[in-house]
């Protein structure tokens, strides 16, 4: 089983993470590094995707500003999501290697993960064969857009655990609608821990990866700052 360094970043902004993203990805092209896991919850901020525009922030960007929500236009796969506290993002940055170099089969597997952890919760999540992420009863759970470099993984995954939905209103999330974006507060009817819901997918994702995880610290960020990210006001 390939050992997988677990960074748990705890709630940081979305461009810090990036930039560790990216110092990581170019470790593991290079033979430096191996596969690590980074979980976080992101202060609020929206992305677009590859597929996105500008139409699917129903906003406008100076009332983003003002609500105190960034905005940044990213490589990832999909349209317009939002992060922020109460919602976890996991970013894998794995290696693919030989028969695991097919990124259906890893877009599968990652919602093989959320599926796992909802079952654990005796919740039925599914996939659907046409979008990724993971539903519950047709609504959205969990968001899914990846990139790959060079057969190394990076972006990821969000779970809505104890989310706002409330900020969902403000874009078209991948082109599914506000109503049917849910989190598993919500689906329970209760409030859900975050540190337990993070054990159950690092678990999951154990499973599933066949990784072996090692918890470690990230204290600081990488000194060489990467370009700039396009981002609208």
């Amino acid at each position: 089983m390939r050992k997988l360094t677990l960074l748990d970043l705890g709630q940081r902004d979305y461009s810090e993470v990036w930039h560790i993203q990216e110092d990581l990805v170019k470790e593991l092209i290079s033979g430096a590094s191996q596969d690590t896991l980074i979980l976080v919850e992101h202060t609020p901020v929206v992305t677009l995707g590859r597929q996105g525009s500008e139409e699917d922030v129903l906003v406008s960007f100076e009332d983003l500003s003002r609500r105190g929500i960034q905005f940044f236009k990213v490589d990832r796969g999909g349209r317009a999501t939002f992060h922020g506290p109460g919602q976890l993002v996991a970013y894998p940055i794995l290696g693919l290697l030989g028969q695991d170099r097919d990124i259906h089969n890893y877009l599968r597997n990652l919602e093989a993960v959320i599926i796992g952890l909802l079952a654990d919760l005796d919740l039925r999540g599914e996939g659907k064969e046409d979008q990724a992420g993971v539903w519950i009863d047709e609504q959205k759970v969990a968001s899914i857009g990846i990139g790959v470099k060079k057969w190394v993984t990076y972006h990821g995954l969000a779970l809505n655990v104890d989310i706002d939905l409330d900020y969902f209103s403000l874009i078209d999330p991948c082109g599914v609608g506000q109503a049917k974006i849910t989190s598993l507060a919500k689906v329970l009817s209760s409030q859900v821990k975050m540190d337990q819901i993070k054990k159950s997918f690092v678990s999951s994702f154990s499973e599933v990866f066949k990784r072996m995880p090692i918890p470690e610290s990230y204290s600081s960020f990488p000194s060489e700052r990467c370009e700039e990210m396009a981002s609208f006001r």
